[in-house]
């Protein structure tokens, strides 16, 4: 069985749902999980219970991070439309600002014009803002960060047309990066007969031309993020079924599947998963880190025995290519085997890329 080495992928966007809902998904059961899936560093939503919006709140989530985390991790705070100050306060501990103008999973959901050029006229970086948005809102955020010269980072591109719009306002000159999902990318609307509620999401699944038009504008992407939204089996299967899906351990056997078939080359794999979300957020990768990932022959993917807590996936039945067999984080094997070998905390904040003088992808 060949092997290969890779840098590790950088997820830049996960719901880890702690504080607040950790019978989903805790620090802990989600950085091994990360492990798992060679994921070496995550960015965390805000969208959690209570929401990420003031100091306490982040200073109370950071500590939790700082005692159970195993992989590496940055943290994002959010905005609920109300004060700003607390957001300019806490940017420069932030990876970024996570705005939600459309409704999604929990209570986060701006869209007054009024708050939104408060805070796209406060927020002074050096992070970007993230934000989850139908296309519509899309088009809004573009005219707010050109209007006041931010950076715009359009989470999960919920349809191909919008990255054309996004491709219009970089030519114009608006500094906005994107991201695509996995299960935009490997799974379609046709495919929620058979997933029912496993396959609700926000953004929805697009029909499976719609997804041939994301493959298509692949070059137009900077990253992809897996959006790791766990949620049980039983809320999954209530009258009122939350969208999100898990991810973390699926997207490198997913996207290695890819290259294999020659749907995109491996150096772009790794631009997409590894040096463009810490170029995008300005990081720094951790030294002497890597994995090791087994490649035999393809494979179906399991609909359940994943390390998050959730225990299910929505890529079941998919076919994946590669193994996780070692992952290496700041000269230490965290990961082998299939077990964690780091102990809780043993996970460090992701460093800003100008604090050290290197660049960001820097081994």
């Amino acid at each position: 069985m060949a092997t290969i080495m890779l840098p590790g992928l950088v997820d830049a966007h996960v719901h880890l749902r702690e504080p607040g809902a950790t019978h989903k998904e805790d620090i802990a059961s989600g950085t091994v999980a990360a492990l798992a899936g060679g994921v070496i560093g995550l960015l965390d939503m805000p969208n959690n219970t209570p929401p990420i919006v003031a100091e306490e709140a982040f200073r109370e989530k950071k500590t939790l991070f700082q005692q159970k985390a195993v992989s590496d991790y940055g943290l994002f705070v959010g905005f609920d439309g109300s004060q700003v100050a607390p957001l300019v306060a806490l940017a420069p501990q932030a990876v970024g600002l996570k705005l939600y103008l459309d409704e999604t999973f929990g209570d986060m959901t701006t869209a007054a014009p009024e708050a939104l050029r408060r805070v796209f006229a406060a927020w002074p970086g050096p992070g970007p803002i993230a934000i989850h948005a139908e296309s519509a809102s899309i088009r809004m955020a573009l005219r707010l960060a050109a209007e006041f010269g931010q950076r715009l980072h359009v989470c999960h591109v919920p349809h191909p047309a919008d990255l054309d719009i996004i491709a219009a306002a970089r030519q114009q000159g608006v500094a906005v990066t994107c991201e695509l999902t996995p299960h935009h990318l490997f799974l379609s609307a046709e495919d929620t007969e058979r997933l029912g509620a496993y396959g609700r999401m926000k953004p929805p699944l697009v029909p499976s031309d719609e997804v041939r038009g994301f493959w298509e504008r692949l070059e137009l992407v900077d990253m992809i993020a897996s959006d790791h939204a766990p949620h049980t089996r039983a809320e999954k299967e209530s009258a009122t079924p939350p969208p999100g899906v898990p991810g973390l351990e699926t997207t490198l056997p997913l996207l290695l599947h890819a290259v294999d078939e020659g749907r995109l080359t491996l150096a772009r794999m790794i631009e997409l998963t590894y040096h463009n979300p810490l170029r995008v957020y300005g990081l720094r990768a951790p030294a002497d880190s890597g994995v090791t990932v087994e490649v035999g022959e393809a494979y179906r993917l399991p609909a359940t025995g994943y390390r998050t807590r959730c225990g299910w996936s929505p890529f079941g039945g998919q076919w994946g290519l590669g193994r996780v067999a070692e992952v290496r984080l700041r000269g230490q094997v965290v990961w082998q085997g299939g077990q964690c070998l780091a102990a809780p905390g043993y996970g460090q904040p992701l460093g800003r890329a100008h604090e050290s003088g290197q660049d960001a992808t820097a081994q």
